[in-house]
């Protein structure tokens, strides 16, 4: 299986959330594929340089760095264009709209046939899509 880990996924993982980290070591040592996507990195990024500088700040760093060293990072596919479209649309059609950072994680996730690992409850509004989530936090 494929699995793009969310930014919230990413938090735990650089938290060192045991049942996140446990649940990512015993797929990594299989033969699936994990991995994230430059969107979820850049919110990642912005979050820490967000903070003022000092140990705090410096401490998400390293633990980013870490984490986008053993964690492949992949671009959006053009296919998640028309994913994105059709979600926004629905979104917008029926008053719950999403981020569009969100929207554009949920498309990059169809246009790769991957299960979305994420602990953000707003990516269900959109499931119906074909969107197959993952909670890893439980």
């Amino acid at each position: 299986m494929d699995y793009l880990l969310e930014t919230s996924t990413c938090s735990f993982l650089m938290a060192h959330n045991p049942h996140v980290t446990d649940h990512f070591n015993s797929l990594s040592n299989l033969n699936d594929y994990l991995f994230t996507c430059t969107i979820v990195r850049g919110e990642i990024l912005f979050g820490i340089q967000r903070l003022p500088r000092g140990r705090r700040r410096q401490v998400l760093e390293n633990q980013a760095i870490n984490l986008f060293e053993g964690l492949p990072c992949l671009a959006v596919p053009k296919e998640a264009a028309d994913y994105y479209a059709s979600m926004k649309n629905y979104a917008e059609q029926h008053g719950t709209p999403l981020s569009e950072n969100d929207l554009w994680i949920a498309a990059t996730a169809m246009g790769l046939d991957a299960i979305l690992v994420t602990a953000d409850s707003d990516f269900q509004r959109i499931a119906e899509f074909g969107l197959r989530l993952e909670d890893w936090t439980n």
